[in-house]
């Protein structure tokens, strides 16, 4: 079956640019799906990445352009310690090997091992927990692009005295590699525990972050990835994202609504 979605904006708006945001395929998806002439309006194919939809419009995408995107696969995945996320080098075991039926949890396609799938948001081999797999590029615009807004939350176990003034030091006025980095936030979590929710991903970013205000983290797991939680999902194994999770980081993952400007109040005539 084809895929058909009506324009409910006000204004005009690029194709591919509005099924990015609708959450139906990249940018780059739509312009290879125009090419295959996969894409029409109101019943006119379409034949420019550049074509304008207006409210009210209908756009349909083909039954095999479908198919080809419903392919798309992610997994959530409880990574252990010794696995690493991104390609493996020497003697390392990437993450990709745990997708096995004995290690699923539920039921659902298990990825040939000739699918190419990438990590949302890396773990290094010491770090553990939640880690998604995919080859859905709308879903990693949402999560790893420069844009991206959604939180990351890390449960870490520090060596050294945990203070006020390292704390605040974490959450503001930190640098690496001469860059300033966002804003975190940070608790005490226990004696030797801490909690950071990020909105960036730097190379191994926290252990560096810590190591800057004289801490050592001993372990570091990843609980939170925008709405989605990793929740019972036992370590090494895994289970499908669903499409509903997939919808909600992808709607946390939006642009946020301008605030309204505040209207003074007139003052009353005398």
């Amino acid at each position: 079956m084809a895929i058909t979605k009506t324009y409910q904006g006000t204004e005009p708006v690029r194709i591919n640019k509005w099924l990015a945001q609708s959450g139906i395929c990249s940018r780059r998806e739509a312009e290879t799906l125009i090419g295959q002439g996969a894409v029409s309006i109101d019943g006119e194919t379409v034949t420019s990445p550049g074509h304008k939809i207006s409210a009210g419009q209908s756009l349909t995408i083909g039954g095999a352009a479908q198919k080809q995107l419903e392919s798309r696969f992610t997994a959530v995945l409880n990574k252990p310690v010794g696995y690493v996320s991104a390609q493996p080098e020497g003697e390392q075991v990437p993450a990709a090997r745990l997708l096995t039926a004995a290690n699923r949890e539920g039921r659902g396609e298990v990825p040939s091992s000739r699918k190419s799938l990438a990590p949302l948001g890396r773990l290094d081999a010491d770090s553990r927990g939640l880690l998604l797999l995919s080859d859905d590029g709308v879903l990693a615009k949402a999560i790893i692009g420069p844009d991206s807004e959604l939180e990351k939350e890390y449960v870490v176990e520090v060596k050294g005295r945990i203070t006020a003034d390292r704390i605040d030091r974490l959450c503001h006025g930190l640098e690496l590699d001469g860059r300033k980095l966002k804003p975190a936030k940070v608790t005490k979590n226990g004696p030797t525990g801490l909690r950071f929710v990020l909105k960036e991903g730097r190379k191994r970013q926290i252990r560096r972050m810590c190591e800057l205000v004289g801490l050592d983290v001993v372990d570091l797991l990843r609980i939170r990835i925008g709405p989605l939680e990793m929740a019972s999902l036992p370590p090494g194994r895994w289970r499908a994202l669903s499409d509903d999770e997939r919808d909600a980081m992808i709607r946390a993952a939006g642009p946020k609504p301008k605030p309204k400007p505040r209207l003074h109040p007139r003052t009353p005539r005398r």
